[in-house]
């Protein structure tokens, strides 16, 4: 037989739980920015928000898509916690109660303490412009984005950037990547544009 004392302590405890419950629900609710994966579809988009293709149609004219069959991979959306969609820009995103799906929550603990090094690329001209626009497509130029093992601006292998997560090394190792694999900025650009990663 239960005790009052130990019984209030249980229903406490249940009270605790359920309360803990509720706000796990409520924080789900929250706006998020998708950013788009390769491999994704609107489709697919819809069903990971809808769990049905009813937001396909939405999803292409709020974001100026003209054709539903192509979008691309650091496109960025803001789909609120009551369906609507909105194309991602810094307005929308600065109002917006966002949770982004790409960031994990705590940063790796070398990005924070390596981030005074510094690291000047020596690109310019149309080879920065090249790497910026890589950039705007692997990650939408955020040092913190992930997806699995690719990590960062230039969403590069976790093996590439050996635990320093720092801005200044995912600078410099995209730099000799890109020299390594491609002699260029401008070629891997070209190579991205023909098959969607570099």
């Amino acid at each position: 037989m239960i005790s009052k004392k130990n019984f209030a302590k249980v229903s406490a405890t249940l009270g605790a739980v359920a309360l803990g419950v509720s706000a796990t629900a409520t924080a789900a609710n929250a706006d998020t920015i998708y950013t788009v994966q390769s491999g994704d579809t609107l489709s697919g988009i819809s069903y990971k928000f809808a769990k049905d293709n009813s937001m396909v149609n939405d999803l292409a004219k709020k974001n100026n898509i003209q054709d539903i069959n192509k979008i691309y991979v650091g496109q960025k959306l803001i789909i609120k916690s009551d369906g609507e969609i909105q194309e991602y820009n810094a307005q929308n995103a600065a109002n917006a109660n966002v949770a982004n799906n790409n960031t994990q929550a705590a940063q790796p603990q070398q990005a924070q303490s390596q981030a005074s090094q510094s690291y000047t690329s020596n690109a310019s001209g149309s080879e920065a412009a090249a790497k910026a626009w890589i950039a705007a497509r692997e990650s939408g130029g955020n040092y913190g984005a992930t997806n699995g093992q690719y990590i960062g601006k230039y969403q590069l292998s976790a093996s590439y950037l050996n635990g320093d997560y720092s801005a200044a090394n995912q600078e410099r190792v995209a730099d000799q990547y890109v020299a390594s694999r491609y002699g260029s900025w401008q070629n891997a650009q070209a190579h991205w544009q023909a098959n969607g990663w570099y």
